[in-house]
């Protein structure tokens, strides 16, 4: 459920004589239903025996009964906060606490739970065995210094708030782009496939993947559907959008597949879209497919997609689009060898030169600049730009400094990391977690010190907070606007809780530390928590270039905020 089930093996001590009593068999229907259900709502984040952001699921209906499992997926905070022993071990290793799913009809949470009963019962998988683990617990605590105090407040104003297109907030706005065509307008897509043009606040439908693409697929988990989107830097002339999407898989064939046991029920597209008149205000024009990958699983899929901005025509880099995509979850269901390597796209950012044909499929070019552009070897991602990546959420150039690339990478249970960015380089991931060591066979959550020759070996993150502080990094841009504070601040968040961050920068990257923002209302210091009413942000942030405007978006409601003070 979401990053998210993740104390529901925390059996306390009272609950440890509740055996479920002999209930009758559910039918075929409800573990059919339970089933689609589980993979909607929980493999994102669990496995059934493997560790994923939470734990595993299964043989948890062996020691809790289904009232007792039921109540605490519908209202888990009375079982958190209590001090028996396990929920303590389980929330130092996974580090991160569940929503309520009050809801998800209760007719629902009974078939995932009779489906997690049929499949403990049928694969005789046992409990997570939590006293082990606590012992395998690695590094805890403040593992790096917690962001300062900035003494900076911001105040947001809200732009517009977009439609729910789903019955989860797990999926919703993701990416913001300034208008190609200067005419002060903003886009922006939800990840169940629309992106919106708005304009002096009223958003409308620029175009709907799900009426184009009969295999579209948002879902399940929390990072399918439309993943970003990018405009051609000649859209004026061109009329190219570029957008990554996921596809059910239904036997297509891929240009890149990871494992021929191991697949995902989705697969990762690039797409080329063209549109009959670039002024038009709804698309309406021709599609073509560029590229198509296929993982082990869904998650850690195809992030952000974008162009450098602002280059003249004639730079080398004019034109090419990058793109990242995460380990495909592949350390999660312990198989670190299918990534971290130029034979595997997994883990990567990827450039592509989309009216080049020197690819294998031939419909785009391998720039000649690419790492591994001229490498023959059998196998080689060519496209691949720089690896060792978990989940790179976002990129962002500085304009002001050569186009510096910024990559933010989503840690697993440890550390976070903003990430300079060249070509070539190793960024660590699986055997890297910030500064840290970390071997995902052994214990996917703990992370351990590094030798000073060691920490050398790959290209460490320029910035870096732990899990005391947040829990997923969303990535941001350098602020050049209107607001004199902000000047020269590379913006950031954390997609869970919805702090706001920012790093000096400057020609030396002389100062990596973080500093956090105070959002303000009316003068009075609040929180996105509070401003929203929401404790799980899912918080992305937005640039317009044109406009030199920054926004903060809360996926869980869809709005979108403009941040109109600073001081």
């Amino acid at each position: 459920m979401s990053k998210r089930l993740l104390l529901t093996l925390a059996l306390p001590v009272g609950f440890a004589l509740a055996i479920i009593s002999c209930n009758p068999q559910p039918d075929e229907a409800t573990l059919a239903k339970g089933k689609d259900l589980f993979t909607k709502h929980c493999m994102s984040c669990h496995g059934l025996q493997d560790d994923g952001i939470g734990p595993p699921l299964g043989g948890v209906t062996s020691v809790l009964a289904e009232k007792q499992l039921i109540a605490f997926i519908q209202d888990p905070s009375k079982y958190i906060d209590s001090e028996d022993v396990r929920f303590s071990l389980l929330k130092q290793k996974y580090k991160l606490v569940m929503p309520p799913f009050e809801w998800l009809p209760e007719e629902d949470i009974s078939a995932i739970v009779a489906y997690l009963k049929q499949q403990t019962e049928l694969f005789d998988i046992p409990p997570l065995d939590v006293a082990q683990q606590s012992k395998e617990a690695g590094l805890s605590g403040q593992l790096v210094s917690e962001p300062q105090p900035s003494g900076i407040s911001i105040e947001l104003e809200e732009v517009v708030q977009l439609p729910a297109l789903g019955e989860s907030s797990d999926l919703g706005v993701v990416t913001l782009r300034s208008s190609p065509v200067g005419d002060g307008a903003i886009f922006a897509s939800d990840q169940h496939g629309v992106i919106y043009r708005i304009k002096d606040r009223k958003a409308a439908v620029f175009m709907d993947l799900r009426n184009v693409l009969p295999d579209f697929q948002s879902g399940p988990g929390i990072a399918t559907g439309l993943g970003s989107f990018d405009f051609h830097p000649d859209f004026q002339n061109n009329g190219l959008l570029y957008i990554g999407h996921a596809e059910a898989y239904k036997g297509q064939p891929a240009d890149y597949v990871i494992s021929d046991t191991l697949r995902s029920v989705a697969q990762w597209i690039v797409g080329e879209w063209k549109v009959n008149n670039p002024m038009d205000t709804v698309f309406s024009g021709t599609y073509r497919e560029l590229l198509r990958v296929h993982a082990p699983t869904f998650a850690h899929g195809m992030q952000d997609i974008g162009f450098i901005p602002g280059l003249d025509k004639n730079h080398p880099d004019y034109g090419l689009l990058y793109f990242g995509y995460g380990d495909g979850g592949s350390n999660n269901i312990h198989h670190p060898e299918l990534g971290h390597h130029p034979q595997s796209f997994l883990g990567s950012i990827m450039r592509i030169d989309p009216a080049g044909s020197n690819s294998n499929n031939g419909k785009y070019g391998i720039p000649a600049g690419n790492p591994f552009s001229q490498d023959t070897g059998d196998g080689v991602v060519r496209e691949i730009y720089a690896y060792g990546f978990r989940n790179p959420h976002r990129m962002a150039w500085d304009e002001a400094n050569d186009n510096r690339m910024f990559v933010t990478d989503i840690g697993e249970a440890n550390i976070e990391e903003l990430n300079i960015v060249v070509a070539g380089g190793d960024y660590g991931w699986p055997v890297r977690e910030g500064n840290c060591g970390i071997n995902t066979i052994k214990n996917l959550k703990a992370v351990y010190e590094l030798s000073s020759t060691d920490q050398l070996l790959y290209k460490g993150p320029f910035a870096q907070y732990d899990h005391e502080t947040g829990n997923a990094i969303s990535g941001g841009y350098v602020y050049r606007g209107n607001l004199k504070v902000l000047k020269d601040k590379y913006v950031f968040g954390d997609v869970v809780n919805g702090k706001l961050f920012f790093v000096n920068i400057n020609p030396q990257l002389s100062d990596s530390t973080i500093y956090q923002l105070s959002v303000a209302k009316n003068g009075k210091e609040t929180t996105m928590q509070e401003l929203t009413g929401i404790k799980r942000q899912h918080l992305r942030i937005g640039y317009d270039r044109v406009e030199k405007e920054m926004y903060v978006i809360t996926k869980a409601d869809g709005r979108i905020w403009k941040i109109i003070k600073a001081y």
